[in-house]
């Protein structure tokens, strides 16, 4: 009998996820399928494991290349030569596929003639556990498309395994996976948007994507190498890519919105980590990413938000020192050092100085977001943890710095209030800034971690104090930046009020955006009977100790 869907899963050296991921094809509540395992030659059980996986379902195919291809796209392609249904689909090793996808997606293209479905994706933290979907507002709700220009914003979604394809509009094109590169996804997805004449979005989960932020080495996924220079040249090349597409096949008026799509996603991908870099990375990023920048179209830059245009200009311009400072806190309304005035325009710039060109004068005008005008709770404040020194017993002792560029707060000193809450009680830690010059303050504070309020139950993970200041009867909440390279600092705190002991962590996030972290985790009985509890209780379990936790109190 001839299958009704191929869904191919490419591995390459995953000989231990592979059978979670062929399995929730298996279960698929949509039986009829056929399941290629196309395994870019990999080195170690994989083979084996596959060979076992097909000899115990007549519905598995396992293709091996003969030589190691280095990306995605060979072993996709591989498998969609001797792939026997009219609709297909493709998964990675270390991901799965919910029960309902394959019955989810065939029923749309049975509904109507399509080119391709998609669905929603679930991405879920392998650290943590946390579910997001990915890009929910392009599939919150059913619809049915005549082409990528009824919502250009489609091109975010770039991922080739959240789709069912017919076969005859793959074929048709001559569509397949670009091989020899990185990022060929965004490609291929790029072509299939816009050679579409109709496709279907359905709100149902199709595909689940594990995540793992933090891998490193053979484990981590193409974007978690950013700081790798070939990984930045693989990404902008298949950009050119998609332009000289976009311009071939007549889809040139979809530019500005695939040069917005770069700007907001892949480039901010790298802005975060921009702190992190030394000089020499820097220069030679510039000296791929700025050729690229100069060629998109200007109304791509006009619908970023402001603190974004700012590193953009900045690295264009190549001032690589002030591209670290602009890139600190992006996305957690942090202000800059400093910003200059410009008496004659009446405009407020990034920056020390008016800037020199009429572009950057355009991209690091602050103007619109009324600087010294704006309610206090927006006020454009930064908050630098400069320095973290080891105190008595667990505790530490942090020299913050605000900057207040606009000159928002009254001269003189400051209170201000560090808040802290991993449960629903909150430390705060009051202490003052005093005034150094105008538009800057300094101040100490001491962050003792057996002070802070946990739950009975204990607490697992991460937060981030934030800097609380009041004028004029409003609050301004701020992130705090943590120096980046300040080694961590970890100590077992006995915790008063019955809370069992934990393993406490004062750590740079080392990351974007680089703030001042606290990391918790329940040692000794806690640690085992914690998780159980969390499985165990109900809702109205967890009032209840919620109720008997605060009559403690």
């Amino acid at each position: 009998m001839t299958p009704d869907v191929t869904v191919t899963v490419i591995v390459y050296n995953d000989a231990g996820r592979l059978p979670r991921a062929v399995e929730s094809v298996r279960r698929q509540t949509h039986a009829n399928i056929e399941i290629v395992i196309s395994d870019d030659h990999s080195v170690d059980e994989t083979p084996r494991v596959a060979r076992e996986l097909a000899a115990r379902d007549p519905r598995i195919v396992y293709l091996r290349l003969e030589e190691n291809s280095g990306g995605c796209s060979a072993p996709r392609n591989r498998a969609m030569e001797i792939a026997r249904a009219p609709y297909l689909m493709f998964l990675d090793s270390d991901d799965e596929l919910p029960e309902r996808a394959v019955e989810v997606l065939l029923a749309a293209h049975r509904e109507r003639a399509l080119d391709f479905a998609m669905g929603a994706v679930r991405r879920v933290r392998v650290d943590s556990g946390h579910r997001t979907t990915w890009m929910p507002h392009l599939v919150a709700e059913r619809r049915t498309l005549e082409g990528i220009e009824a919502d250009p914003r489609l091109f975010f979604e770039h991922l080739a395994t959240s789709k069912m394809y017919s076969r005859a509009f793959l074929d048709r094109h001559g569509l397949r996976f670009p091989e020899g590169i990185h990022y060929e996804d965004q490609l291929f997805s790029a072509q299939a948007y816009c050679l579409a004449e109709t496709f279907t979005i359905v709100p149902e989960p199709v595909y689940r994507w594990y995540i793992e932020p933090y891998a490193t080495g053979a484990a981590a996924s193409i974007s978690n190498q950013r700081h790798k220079l070939d990984n930045v040249r693989d990404r902008v090349h298949v950009q050119r890519l998609i332009d000289a597409f976009l311009a071939e096949s007549g889809h040139a008026a979809l530019r500005e919105d695939k040069d917005h799509k770069f700007l907001k996603h892949d480039f901010r991908m790298y802005a975060g980590d921009l702190p992190y870099r030394d000089d020499e990375w820097l220069a030679s990023f510039a000296d791929l990413v700025v050729p690229y920048l100069d060629t998109l179209a200007p109304g791509a830059y006009a619908k970023l938000p402001r603190p974004e245009r700012v590193v953009l200009q900045l690295l264009r311009d190549r001032r690589l020192e002030e591209v670290r400072t602009a890139a600190r806190g992006l996305g957690h309304a942090v202000g800059p050092r400093r910003m200059t005035p410009d008496p004659g325009s009446g405009r407020t710039y990034w920056g020390e100085g008016v800037p020199g060109s009429e572009e950057a004068r355009r991209e690091l005008d602050l103007t619109e977001l009324e600087p010294d005008a704006c309610p206090f709770f927006a006020a454009l404040l930064r908050h630098e943890v400069t320095s973290v020194e080891e105190g008595p017993d667990a505790s530490v002792d942090l020299a913050v710095r605000t900057y207040d560029p606009a000159r928002r707060l009254p001269v003189g000193p400051q209170r201000a209030v560090l808040h802290l809450s991993p449960g629903r009680r909150r430390l705060a830690l009051p202490f003052r800034l005093a005034p150094v010059r105008p538009g800057l303050f300094e101040g100490r504070v001491r962050l003792d971690p057996a002070f802070v309020p946990l739950p009975l139950q204990g607490f697992e993970g991460v937060r981030h104090p934030v800097l609380r200041l009041r004028h004029q009867g409003q609050t301004h909440t701020g992130v705090l930046l943590a120096p980046p390279d300040f080694p961590a600092r970890t100590a077992r705190v006995p915790y008063r009020g019955g809370a069992a002991p934990h393993e406490v962590t004062v750590e740079p996030e080392g990351h974007d955006p680089g703030r001042l972290q606290l990391r918790w985790r329940p040692v000794g009985a806690t640690a085992v009977l914690r998780p159980v509890a969390r499985r165990l209780a109900t809702p109205r379990v967890r009032k209840a100790a919620r109720l008997a936790a605060s009559a403690l109190r």
